[in-house]
């Protein structure tokens, strides 16, 4: 699980104790980066989020980051104070965003006939059956009373139910005059004393309930054959001499003010819901976290009209129905630092996109409704993000200050990149002056913890920052990393090469290329696998591929260098053909 998934069950069961977070019942909406998330990706959420919830507004803001932090971005949270943001891999909308009916569970021995009046007054047709602890055990339908009304004829149903006694009475609006009324109707036949005593000693049997009326010689024969219950109908006094035998013959005795026709009818009724109920086994249930995505196509296939939802303990909590799916309330988002559906969280498309702060081109990225997009030619977004600070009048905390002062300088490689503009350098001085820092002596030191990458293994090397593009019809992954030292990228090359083959052969993207960025030289190495490398890196950069990489002097950026050269290319190549 998540860790925001934790963060809101957490929040939920404080929420039931009385101990929440004040606010927390507002809608929350997740402020995040691009996956393998970089500096400026990591501060810029938590800075715009911090930003946010400074407004007045009826939203909490969460940072969240899309994937793990790198070491550089550890350096610079650990050296502001200030704790990493929830890991958040997928938007996607799940059962507990969706409008669940608060449908009761009741227990499995109530009646038929009290099970059909709560799905009446509830105006639902599936009640949950369901034991002290709350945990379901069974379902009942409208379909279901149905068919045990319309299709059981047997007339030793009522016993083979085991139908307590309590039941009875509170079909027939009934009293037990002798008996337990906590007993068990658990054998014989159901029975109507319609005919003369004589005739009555040939379909009695022991244990068997009788429905009669007021005739003295009718009670007295059915105790004297051994009847288990007799019903007596229309209120009629039973004689004392009667009850005395009943309790000598173990015989309950039930007065009620109905008629024979309407006892008759209304009998089964009484029976439990857990003799007609689906049972555990057969059930489809759903749990509050699991994705809308995967349901719908359980839900298609399933021709139940509702479906149980569970919570994480296995408690039952409500109901759905194909309908809610319709209904499902989409989490909000703000992406910061990309706006490519490839790079962004899974399932992106099923969140409500409410903002975009960004500085990249412009991707692949679709919404529905009109969303605020602030995007800018700049070297970080954490420059466009303190001009917004500024544009509402917000103090910049110290540890904000030092955050964005990081990203700018993580991204403009300490103003070298040539994706660097005259205001990322105003800013970032700024910021700087916020922070208590000063800008080249802490950026040497960020860039030195960032490239101790010994420690790291290859996969993790490799996915630092990485991102995914889609040119045309090619797909084409591109991961970039950052040394002081040319020796060490020398090293990383070498533990990288086989990784990179593995990870080029078992995804299915057409292109593979991997920048390797000596900052104090400004060039780059960059490794390059796929079909046509060669031919697009010559196009591209007038230079050759040889064993697998190139080098490329003055390129040291993936976004204002390599990515635009690329499209250029392939344009170029695709034109000549």
């Amino acid at each position: 699980m998540e860790d925001m998934e934790k963060f809101m069950e957490m929040e939920e069961k404080k929420d039931e104790a009385g101990l929440g977070t004040p606010g927390l019942h507002r809608r929350t909406v997740c402020v995040v980066g691009h996956k393998n998330p970089d500096t400026d990706s990591i501060c810029s959420a938590i800075s715009y989020a911090y930003l946010k919830n400074q407004e007045k507004s009826s939203y909490t803001y969460l940072p969240m980051r899309a994937g793990q932090i790198n070491t550089e971005t550890q350096y610079v949270l650990e050296r502001f104070g200030v704790k990493h943001p929830m890991l958040l891999s997928n938007i996607g909308t799940r059962v507990k965003d969706m409008d669940i009916r608060k449908v009761p569970g009741v227990r499995r021995d109530i009646s038929l006939k009290k099970a059909w009046t709560l799905m009446t007054t509830q105006n639902v047709f599936t009640l949950p059956i369901t034991n002290e602890e709350n945990q379901l055990e069974g379902l009942i339908t409208i379909n279901d009373i149905a068919k045990s009304y319309m299709e059981e004829y047997d007339s030793a149903i009522v016993s083979v139910a085991k139908t307590p006694y309590r039941n009875i009475m509170e079909t027939l609006d009934a009293e037990m005059i002798v008996g337990d009324p906590e007993g068990y109707f658990d054998q014989g036949k159901v029975v109507i004393a319609a005919a003369n005593p004589d005739v009555m000693e040939n379909y009695i049997n022991e244990h068997d309930m009788v429905i009669l009326g007021n005739r003295y010689e009718s009670q007295l024969c059915a105790i004297e054959m051994q009847a288990g219950c007799i019903v007596v109908c229309l209120g009629a006094p039973v004689s004392r001499t009667i009850q005395r035998l009943a309790r000598d013959r173990n015989c309950s005795i039930i007065v009620t003010p109905l008629d024979t026709y309407a006892v008759a009818r209304l009998i089964n009724q009484s029976m439990p819901v857990d003799f007609f109920m689906r049972k555990e086994g057969s059930l489809q249930t759903f749990f509050l976290s699991d994705y809308t995505e995967a349901i719908r196509e359980v839900m298609s296939k399933k021709r139940y009209r509702d479906f149980p939802i569970l919570d994480a303990r296995g408690r039952y909590v409500g109901m759905i129905s194909r309908r809610n799916l319709l209904g499902v309330h989409k989490r909000g988002l703000i992406l910061v630092d990309h706006n490519e559906v490839s790079q962004a969280v899974d399932n992106v498309l099923d969140a409500e996109i409410m903002e975009i702060i960004d500085h990249h081109r412009l991707g692949s990225l679709e919404t529905i409704a009109p969303v605020y997009f602030r995007n800018q030619p700049v070297g970080c977004t954490a420059t466009i993000i303190y001009q917004i600070f500024k544009e509402k009048e917000i103090p910049i905390p110290q540890d904000i200050a030092g955050l964005l002062c990081s990203a700018i300088l993580s991204d403009t490689l300490m103003f070298r990149s040539p994706t660097c503009t005259p205001l990322d350098v105003e800013v970032a001085e700024n910021l700087a002056k916020l922070a208590g820092i000063e800008c080249r002596a802490y950026a040497r030191e960020m860039f030195a913890a960032g490239s101790d990458l010994g420690s790291k293994t290859p996969e993790e090397i490799f996915y630092q920052d990485f991102k995914r593009f889609e040119f045309g019809d090619q797909k084409i992954g591109i991961g970039q990393i950052t040394s002081m030292s040319a020796p060490e990228l020398q090293k990383i090359k070498e533990r990288l090469l086989p990784y990179i083959d593995k990870v080029y052969h078992e995804q299915e993207m057409d292109m593979i290329f991997f920048m390797l960025t000596d900052i104090m030289s400004e060039s780059t190495e960059l490794l390059c696998f796929g079909k046509g490398i060669e031919e697009l890196v010559e196009e591209a950069f007038r230079c050759r591929v040889q064993n697998g990489s190139a080098r490329l002097a003055g390129v040291v950026s993936r976004k204002k260098q390599l990515v635009p050269s690329f499209i250029s290319a392939m344009n170029r190549l695709n034109e000549a053909l």
